[in-house]
């Protein structure tokens, strides 16, 4: 919490401690039994964590960006696979209350606050991963309404949640014939692929999103048409630094159980803390944390700012900070010995759970 205000210091401690008592507890039932755990969710939506930089006259929290971050964070403690979906979950809601217009706001982004219904953000497909622009699910425009076809890969809470925010092509090839629709569970021609089974991020189901025929009224797109490209990529900038802070907080967790086994764990008749080379490596560890936080949260405060430069910033601390961050994670399992393979210990959930943090979000 070194530098933090006072309310930022205080929402950090809101966090932790949902994180300890309601998600910490359950992270390996979750994970397991496949659990996505939406009452818990709706628990931390009571704590203003389901839209906390949405404008507050829909419901939001209307906090900055390096308060998410520092939220972000301290909830990935508890479970980083599920604060990595409500990270999702809160961009969906910034992209409607930014650019929707009053009516559209008013109609989604309540719902969405009180996490009483869930999003998903629709932009991955099969043949277009971080090349987004060349995405070739269509959006034919007749009449009042769009007629919506093709499919997307990879959708976080697929199938399960209320809302998607969905890139499609309304135009011509290339970044400028790209619009943005919001379409809800239960239109028809909406259909989902299998439940994926994955290494990680298991309390959250992904599946491919399925469009046939699904009319979509006019009343549904974001922003203008065209604008769908600009739209997904000021949502990444944000996105990017929400899933570097939930890895954050998976290497904080790492870091501590490493700390306590060491203390605990006796071997050549004595604890394994008092081994100068693994002092030195969790020494190390610790600083890469350090370092690794404090370029996530001047990226955070740079897109708050509306910084030339927060693009670039943010990129860098995604890739810095999910590729540092696993590396903690893991060094804190290699620390555990054989323990740390064992699904007991908690160490092993969280290097499964933010592995894919180096691949997704850009």
């Amino acid at each position: 919490s070194t530098g933090l205000t006072e309310d930022q210091k205080e929402f950090q401690k809101v966090a932790l401690d949902f994180a300890t008592k309601e998600m910490a507890p359950n992270m390996a039932e979750w994970d397991e039994k496949e659990i996505f755990p939406v009452e818990t969710m709706r628990k931390a939506a009571q704590l203003g964590f389901g839209g906390i930089y949405v404008k507050p006259d829909v419901g939001g929290s209307g906090l900055s960006r390096l308060d998410t971050s520092i939220i972000f964070e301290a909830l990935s403690t508890g479970c980083a696979s599920t604060t990595a979906y409500m990270s999702i979950h809160n961009m969906c809601v910034w992209m409607i209350d930014t650019f929707g217009n009053e009516e559209q706001r008013h109609r989604f982004c309540p719902a969405l606050c009180s996490m009483e219904k869930f999003a998903s953000y629709c932009l991955t497909e099969p043949g277009s991963g971080s090349d987004a622009a060349s995405l070739l699910t269509s959006a034919q425009k007749k009449g009042d309404t769009y007629v919506l076809n093709g499919s997307k890969a990879f959708i976080s809470g697929g199938g399960d949640t209320d809302v998607y925010v969905v890139m499609c092509r309304t135009g011509g090839p290339g970044p400028k014939g790209i619009s943005c629709l919001v379409l809800e569970k239960g239109t028809p021609g909406l259909s989902f692929g299998k439940k994926e089974k994955k290494v990680g991020w298991n309390c959250q189901p992904t599946r491919a999103v399925i469009f046939e025929d699904c009319v979509v009224p006019v009343g549904n797109r974001l922003g203008a048409e065209g604008q769908g490209f600009s739209i997904a990529m000021q949502g990444l900038n944000g996105g990017r630094i929400n899933i570097a802070s939930c890895s954050l907080g998976a290497a904080h967790a790492s870091v501590l159980l490493a700390q306590e086994h060491l203390t605990v764990r006796k071997q050549f008749g004595e604890p394994l803390a008092n081994n100068q080379y693994l002092q030195f490596r969790l020494a190390e560890m610790a600083t890469r944390l350090v370092a690794a936080r404090l370029m996530v949260r001047n990226a955070a405060r740079a897109l708050q700012d509306g910084r030339e430069d927060a693009a670039v910033l943010c990129s860098m601390a995604k890739l810095f900070a999910t590729d540092e961050c696993f590396g903690i994670c893991n060094q804190a399992l290699q620390m555990h010995g054989g323990y740390g393979y064992l699904k007991d210990y908690a160490v092993q959930q969280f290097v499964r759970d933010i592995r894919v943090h180096q691949i997704l979000e850009g």
